[in-house]
């Protein structure tokens, strides 16, 4: 599939689930009881929205993988809502991001253990342009591991959602073997015109937010959830590219929970 087809069909997406849609935008109110409970400063409300928000939390992600997987296949079909599976994925997704964020953690902590007395002796002494050097170096390098294993996990969540499986995820041999089969090069401009068109759809409909006592609810339950659907299904297309090759593989190893 070429550039400008994966990026038409992707913002395509979701309304051609136009009656679908609306599952994904009750999902996103979920988020918007706490807000509304703070500025009502109804802690009956309140605590609603905290436990709604946790519903959102197990829920959410794994319905979105859900799309990830229907991208993948190359279907324009919004998957069904399914409490079980949604929350299943969700913390497949919560501990793959745990495990892809060990080593970014890990740094982050020798770094602060190793260069934190060093700096803030710098500091202390007045040598700034040391303390600076020190610490923008330090910054540097944590971006860079964060970004690396961001990377990482993004495809690692398109794997885990074609394949099934969280053993296969988390083979980072493997998902470095998707990219270069994707190509490095073909993902840095799905990337580049994915983040300027998700930009700029973000930009001219945060105008919503100023419409008067709905604008907030109209953004998060609508904008958002559109936004978040095109990402994720952009995602699968871009994995669709590679997932043919899986083909002729046993899927029966893979499955860990039934197809949505």
């Amino acid at each position: 599939m070429d550039l400008g087809k994966l990026v038409s069909n992707s913002f395509k997406y979701p309304f051609r689930n136009i009656k679908k849609l609306p599952v994904i935008c009750i999902l996103f109110i979920l988020i918007a009881i706490i807000p509304i409970g703070m500025i009502s400063d109804n802690k009956y409300i309140t605590t609603i929205g905290v436990i709604a928000f946790f519903l959102f939390i197990m829920l959410v992600p794994g319905y979105f993988l859900s799309i990830v997987k229907v991208g993948s296949n190359q279907s324009a079909m919004l998957p069904s809502f399914n409490i079980v599976n949604n929350i299943y994925d969700s913390i497949r997704v919560l501990l793959l991001r745990i495990v892809y964020m060990i080593v970014p953690a890990a740094v982050f902590y020798i770094a602060l253990t190793t260069l934190g007395p060093t700096s803030r002796e710098l500091l202390f002494n007045f040598r700034i342009p040391e303390f600076l050097a020190t610490v923008g170096l330090v910054l540097v390098l944590l971006l860079i591991v964060y970004l690396v294993f961001e990377f990482l996990l993004f495809f690692a969540k398109a794997r885990l959602a074609y394949l099934n499986s969280l053993k296969e995820a988390l083979k980072i041999n493997e998902v470095i073997g998707d990219i270069r089969n994707i190509g490095i090069v073909n993902i840095i401009k799905w990337l580049i015109v994915m983040a300027v068109l998700l930009n700029a759809v973000t930009f001219v409909t945060s105008f919503v937010v100023s419409i008067p006592y709905v604008g907030f609810l109209i953004y998060i339950c609508i904008v958002i959830p559109v936004i978040e659907s095109i990402a994720n299904y952009s995602l699968g297309l871009l994995y669709s590219n590679i997932a043919r090759n899986y083909g002729n593989l046993d899927f029966n190893q893979f499955d860990e929970i039934e197809s949505m």
